[in-house]
């Protein structure tokens, strides 16, 4: 089976909770779906398929830009770990030039082009890792991005690079431990509805960032 066709088999096309006028290829529970995706390519040990899933500081910065175009109107952007390709898609919708949905996990360049072509936006898709690169991005978004200790540090100092020189960077966060709040300022806050398999609620107080 193509990842196309395990994707496709193992979601459904459902509109975003917090970004109704989208609709994403997601699925219902993480722990099956995991399990299939291991059994697919014959491997344990993978990381969960954050690709089949709306999080929560995605849906905030989808719902903040689609509310804000003028943030991305005629602009270059990156979606950092882009996942489902919910803010990149969102990006484009509100009017951005050329939008880029990075993501080094082969099912989410997969998703990525699924979800675009379902929401009438073209994306480019970049697999390899783009911490540490800068490719002169007008606007730099990242949805959850500091849930992990090293991972965090390393994207954070990258995105606190990029705004020096100039760049518009915008950071979705519920909360995670390893946001640093004292280099930020708050632009928006949403609640925003998740699956209890998830997270730790059903609704998520969920805050959109960039950096002082």
């Amino acid at each position: 089976m193509t990842r196309t066709a395990f994707i496709l088999a193992n979601t459904r096309l459902l509109p975003v909770p917090h970004a109704p006028e989208l609709r994403l290829h997601l699925a219902d529970e993480s722990v099956p779906l995991w399990k299939k995706t291991e059994e697919e390519l014959e491997r344990e040990g993978l990381p969960p398929p954050f690709w089949a899933f709306a999080w929560a500081g995605g849906q905030a910065l989808a719902r903040h830009i689609l509310d804000a175009p003028e943030i991305v109107r005629d602009k270059t952007v990156l979606d950092f770990a882009s996942g489902s390709g919910l803010v990149a898609i969102a990006a484009a919708r509100a009017g951005a030039s050329h939008v880029s949905a990075a993501d080094i996990d082969p099912f989410a360049a997969e998703a990525i082009p699924l979800n675009a072509a379902t929401n009438g936006v073209a994306l480019a898709v970049h697999t390899q890792n783009v911490i540490d690169t800068d490719d002169g991005w007008d606007v730099v978004l990242a949805g959850d991005v500091c849930y992990e200790r090293d991972m965090a540090a390393k994207v954070i100092s990258w995105l606190a690079a990029l705004s020096e020189r100039g760049a518009t960077v915008l950071i979705g966060d519920p909360g995670r431990s390893y946001l640093p709040k004292d280099r930020l300022e708050a632009l928006a806050e949403y609640r925003v509805p998740t699956i209890r398999d998830l997270e730790d609620s059903e609704i998520k107080r969920t805050q959109v960032w960039r950096f002082r």
